[in-house]
C-alpha cells in the first residue's frame, strides 16, 4: 500500500489541524464511549463493572455477552440490510471498538483514552515519537512494524486482534484515540474493498501528522515497513 498525504501548504500549517470527521455511526459510538468514560474517570461502580464485562467479552461475538447488551447494541438507524442472524458490520464494529476502549483505559484514571479527532494513524505517529527512555527513535521501528503488522490482516478478527497489542501500548503512552472514528474504519474493513480502503486512511493520517509536525513542510519516503 501507498498512502502518502499531500505536500500542506505553508498558510495552511499555521491553522489548527482537525482530523477526519466521524460521520452519524461513529458520532453515535463516542457518545456511548464518552458516557462510559465519564463513569469510570469518576470511579462510579457501574461503569467499573461494564468495562471490565466488556474486556471479558473481547473475543465473543456482539450480541453474546448479555452483560453489555445496553451498551453494544447498535440502533435500527445504524443497521444495514444484511441477510440471516449474523452481526452487521456496525453491531461488530461497535463491539470491537467498545472492547478496545476498554483495554485502552484499563487501570488508567488520570487521563480520558477517548478523545474526539484522533485518528489511529495520528496515535500511531504519537507512539513512534514517544519514548520513556529519551530515545523515541529507538521506539520508533518498532512501532512501524507493528503498524505495518495491521496490513496483513485478512479479517475483522485478525484486525482486532493486532489492533489489541497496539492500544495496550497507546495505553501505557498515555495516548488517546477516537473510538468513534475507529469504529467506523472498522466497518468500512468489512465491506468490499473495505481493507484497502482502510489501510490507505490509516497510512495517510499518519503521514499527515508527520508533514504537519514538520515546521519547513518537508517530506520524506518513507520504507515499506512503515506502511500498514
Amino acid at each position: 500500500m501507498t498512502a502518502l498525504a499531500e505536500p500542506v501548504p505553508a498558510k495552511q500549517r499555521d491553522k489548527p489541524r482537525r482530523g477526519r470527521r466521524r460521520g452519524e455511526f461513529g458520532g453515535h459510538v463516542a457518545q456511548t464511549i464518552a458516557t462510559l468514560q465519564k463513569g469510570y474517570l469518576g470511579e462510579r461502580p457501574a461503569a467499573v463493572t461494564t468495562m471490565a464485562q466488556l474486556r471479558a467479552a473481547v473475543d465473543r461475538e456482539p450480541g453474546a455477552s448479555y452483560a453489555v447488551l445496553d451498551v453494544t447494541s447498535v440502533p435500527d438507524r445504524h443497521l444495514e440490510q444484511w441477510r440471516g442472524d449474523e452481526p452487521t458490520p456496525t453491531e461488530r464494529a461497535k463491539h470491537a471498538a467498545l472492547t478496545l476502549y476498554a483495554t485502552h483505559q484499563q487501570s488508567r484514571r488520570d487521563a480520558p483514552m477517548h478523545v474526539d479527532d484522533v485518528s489511529l494513524g495520528e496515535a500511531v505517529y504519537r507512539l513512534a515519537h514517544t519514548s520513556d527512555d529519551g530515545d523515541p527513535a529507538a521506539r520508533r521501528p518498532a512501532v512501524l512494524r507493528r503498524f505495518a503488522t495491521l496490513g496483513t490482516a485478512d479479517t475483522l478478527a485478525q484486525l482486532v486482534h493486532h489492533l489489541r497489542s497496539l492500544v495496550r501500548q497507546l495505553r501505557d503512552a498515555k495516548i488517546p484515540l477516537d473510538y468513534g472514528l475507529l469504529a467506523e474504519d472498522l466497518a468500512r474493513f468489512q465491506r468490499r474493498g473495505g481493507p484497502e480502503d482502510v489501510r490507505a486512511l490509516w497510512g495517510r493520517d499518519f503521514y499527515r501528522t508527520e508533514l504537519n509536525d514538520q515546521p519547513n513542510g518537508s517530506t520524506q519516503t518513507p520504507g515499506e515497513e512503515t506502511q500498514p
